[in-house]
C-alpha cells in the first residue's frame, strides 16, 4: 500500500471553479482562464503514489502548483475536487478536529522561512510542537534533545536562534519538525533562502538524516539539480498539471513531452547519469566450468581478446586476456591462475566518477551489485558517447 495516494486532485481558486475546470478540459490556458472566468486553476487533477520511506520531490517554476499541492495534502487549502489517502485513510472525508489531529501525529512541514521564535532557545524552539499537545516537559524535553542530536545541534540547545547561522536555523526547523515523530514530511522549498555552500550541505544533511529516521518526505523545489541530488522520484508540474513522474535518469533519458525536454536540457548529465543507464552486457567465462579451450573459443566466436571472468554464482573473479587463456593452455593451469584483476564499480556510480576509472584502465570497468555479482561492463566508448551527448545536448530520441 502507498504511503500517500493522490486522485484526480484539483484546486481552482476563484468564484466559478465549474467553468475553469470546463477550460482546462478544453486545454485553454492558465491566463485564458483567469480573463474568462476569473478563478485561477492551481491544480489540475493530479495523480500520484508516493511509497514510505521514498523522497519525493514536487517541482517546476514559479505559478506551476508545486506549492499548492504539498498545502492540499495536508488540507492548510481545501481541494475543489479529487481524493487523498494517507495509509490508506481518505483524509479529505476528515473534520477539521480529526486533520489536527493527523497534522499533530502523522505529518510535519518544514517551509522557506526558518519560523523560530527568537526569545525561545534552540531547545524550547524544537519541543514547541510537543508543548501546544499538552506533552509532559520531562518527556518533551527528552524527545527535542534526541531530534537536536540527530541534527548534530545538541550542543547549540541553549543558544538562541540569532546566535546560529541560516543553516544551523534551518537545521533547527527540522529537527523541530521531526521531534513529533511524523510518519510524513513535508519541505517547502525549505533550502531556497540558504546560500549555494550552505544548501548543498544542507542537502547532503538530509540524505544522511534519511538514511537514520527513514521518514516519507515530500520536497517541494524549483531547482532541478536539487530535485536530482535527493530525490528517490521526481515529479515535474506545468500550469498546475502534472507533466512526468519518474526517477532523476527516467526524466533526463525519456523526458515525457517538449516542456519536460527544455526544462532538463541544462543538466550536466554527466553528474546525474549513472552506470546503469551506459553498461553494456559482459561476455564472459566460468572459470569454474570452462577451461583455456573454451575460453578461447568463445573470444575467437565473439572477435573478443578477453573475457569477464565469473564464478557459478556468477560473482566477479577479474579478467581473462587471450594471452592470459593461451598460457594457462600451455602450462596446463586452471584459468582461475591467470585472472588479472579488473576495476569495479557499482551500478549507481555516476558517470563523472567513471571518467578517470576508465581513463587508466587497461580492461573493460565491471558494473557489481552489492554482492559482487555482474551486472554488466562499462567501455571507454561509451562514456565518451554519453559525454558528447552531454556536451552536444543531442537529443534522445
Amino acid at each position: 500500500m502507498p504511503k500517500v495516494e493522490i486522485k484526480h486532485l484539483t484546486k481552482i481558486f476563484g468564484k466559478r471553479p465549474k467553468a475553469a475546470m470546463k477550460m482546462v478540459k478544453q486545454n485553454k490556458t492558465k491566463n485564458e482562464i483567469v480573463e474568462k472566468t476569473g478563478s485561477t486553476v492551481g491544480v489540475y487533477d493530479v495523480n500520484m503514489t508516493i511509497e514510505e520511506g521514498e523522497i519525493f520531490v514536487i517541482m517546476g517554476l514559479s505559478g506551476s502548483g508545486k506549492s499548492t499541492l504539498i498545502r492540499l495534502l495536508n488540507r492548510l487549502i481545501e481541494p475543489t475536487a479529487g481524493q487523498l489517502f494517507i495509509d490508506g485513510q481518505e483524509i479529505t472525508k476528515l473534520n477539521k478536529k480529526q486533520m489536527i489531529d493527523i497534522r499533530r501525529q502523522k505529518m510535519s512541514m518544514v517551509f522557506q522561512n526558518f519560523a523560530l521564535f527568537p526569545h525561545r532557545t534552540i531547545l524550547e524552539n524544537t519541543e514547541y510542537g510537543l508543548e501546544i499537545q499538552g506533552v509532559a516537559k520531562e518527556e518533551r524535553r527528552k524527545r527535542a534533545e534526541q531530534a537536536l542530536e540527530n541534527a548534530q545541534l545538541i550542543s547549540f540547545k541553549d543558544q538562541y536562534p540569532n546566535q546560529l547561522s541560516g543553516g544551523m536555523q534551518q537545521r533547527v526547523g527540522l529537527a523541530r519538525a521531526l521531534t513529533n515523530d511524523p510518519d510524513i514530511l513535508l519541505m517547502d522549498e525549505a533550502f531556497s533562502a540558504l546560500d549555494p555552500l550552505v544548501r548543498g550541505e544542507m542537502q547532503d544533511e538530509l540524505l544522511d538524516l534519511q538514511a537514520n529516521v527513514e521518514k516519507t518526505i515530500i520536497f517541494i523545489t524549483h531547482d532541478l539539480n536539487e530535485a536530482l541530488r535527493i530525490g528517490d522520484h521526481i515529479a515535474i508540474m506545468k500550469d498546475g498539471q502534472l507533466q512526468q513522474i519518474g526517477t532523476g535518469e527516467e526524466i533526463l533519458t525519456n523526458p515525457a513531452n517538449d516542456y519536460v525536454k527544455t526544462f532538463v536540457g541544462d543538466v550536466d548529465r554527466s553528474k546525474v547519469l549513472t552506470a546503469d543507464s551506459i553498461m553494456i552486457p559482459a561476455l564472459t567465462s566460468n572459470v569454474n566450468v570452462d577451461g583455456p579451450t573454451v575460453a578461447l573459443r568463445k573470444m575467437t566466436e565473439e572477435e573478443v581478446s578477453g573475457l569477464v571472468a565469473v564464478n557459478r554464482q556468477r560473482q566477479l573473479v577479474g579478467y581473462l586476456s587471450s594471452d592470459a587463456a593461451v598460457k594457462a593452455r600451455r602450462e596446463q593451469l586452471a584459468l582461475s591462475a591467470v585472472v588479472t584483476e579488473m576495476p569495479k564499480i557499482t551500478p549507481d556510480t555516476l558517470i563523472i566518477d567513471i571518467m578517470p576509472i576508465i581513463y587508466d584502465a587497461q580492461t573493460p570497468v565491471a558494473v557489481v551489485d552489492n554482492a559482487n555479482r555482474l551486472k554488466g561492463v562499462i567501455i571507454r566508448g561509451a562514456v565518451l558517447k554519453a559525454l558528447a551527448d552531454t556536451e552536444g545536448g543531442e537529443d534522445n530520441e
